[in-house]
């Protein structure tokens, strides 16, 4: 990958982009970037290290995945999956997992991370070593922190359609006073677990089978060709569009891939931010399968 082919895919669509990818479970292997150890905003992405903790309790019997448990109003913030239901929901604690994942319900995401909790995640990351990866909180301690930065009861309301004075107040999309991590540390974790090290081998596998099953292939998906497997999670806040996972290639080799974006717009659809998140990741998995 050359630096100057991304940083011109980036500026092609007007956006800041940083990446890094490295080939999954190889020691001493290649890796590239572009800013991949700049603090960025990490969004919905924070949602892979809560899927491991959830994981992990299960595989050690703490948690019954069958059981079921109610979503209420109280979680019914970002419109998606449970989130979006006018009633409140029953569900298994496996189902919440997985919508939490491959739909990004925020709703199912904070009624795990609350059964988890806090300390179990931040085992993850301390596990790992990851120590520029800071979870501070859930969806609804984000929503939370944008009402206070507004001063406005609603936040799901103000983030409906922000005015760039709005924007610029928001801590959520400062990485210095927000849940954030680096590229390269999000391919470390996705490394770790592809290769059975970020929890048990149970728990790992389970995160990855989950993964597999995101719905949204206009990101990172959009970079590979039909024949490599995608597994991988997006995130998005106001000027924000990331995606960080794993691609598989038919012959086995697998990289992991973060690529995160600034924009400086605020349009609720950006195709073209969308696709250069696959385009810079096709071009730093590009540059590994290279011959050297």
């Amino acid at each position: 990958m050359t630096v100057e082919a991304v940083e011109k895919a980036f500026a092609d669509v007007g956006v800041e982009g940083f990446v890094h990818a490295r080939e999954v479970g190889v020691e001493n292997g290649g890796e590239t970037g572009l800013g991949a150890d700049d603090q960025v905003v990490l969004a919905s992405v924070f949602k892979i290290p809560v899927a491991v903790a959830f994981a992990e309790e299960v595989a050690a019997g703490r948690l019954d995945e069958t059981e079921r448990t109610r979503v209420t109003s109280r979680y019914r913030i970002g419109g998606i999956g449970t989130a979006g239901c006018a009633d409140d929901v029953e569900m298994s604690w496996r189902d919440l997992a997985s919508f939490m994942m491959t739909m990004s319900d925020n709703a199912a995401t904070d009624v795990v991370f609350h059964r988890v909790g806090q300390a179990a995640v931040d085992a993850v990351l301390a596990k790992l070593g990851l120590r520029r990866t800071r979870i501070l909180g859930c969806c609804e301690d984000l929503f939370a922190s944008v009402a206070a930065d507004l001063g406005t009861g609603d936040a799901g309301d103000a983030l409906e359609n922000p005015t760039w004075d709005q924007v610029r107040k928001l801590s959520i999309v400062d990485p210095e006073r927000t849940t954030s991590s680096t590229p390269r540390e999000i391919t470390t974790l996705l490394d770790a677990i592809w290769t059975d090290r970020a929890a048990s081998p149970p728990a790992c596998e389970q995160v990855r089978s989950i993964m597999a099953q995101q719905v949204w292939p206009h990101r990172l998906g959009s970079g590979f060709p039909a024949g490599v497997q995608i597994a991988a999670k997006t995130g998005t806040l106001p000027s924000v569009r990331n995606e960080a996972g794993v691609v598989t290639y038919p012959d086995g080799r697998r990289y992991a891939v973060a690529v995160f974006t600034r924009s400086q717009s605020l349009d609720l659809r950006q195709p073209a931010v969308d696709a250069v998140i696959g385009r810079a990741g096709r071009l730093a998995v590009d540059h590994l399968r290279s011959p050297s």
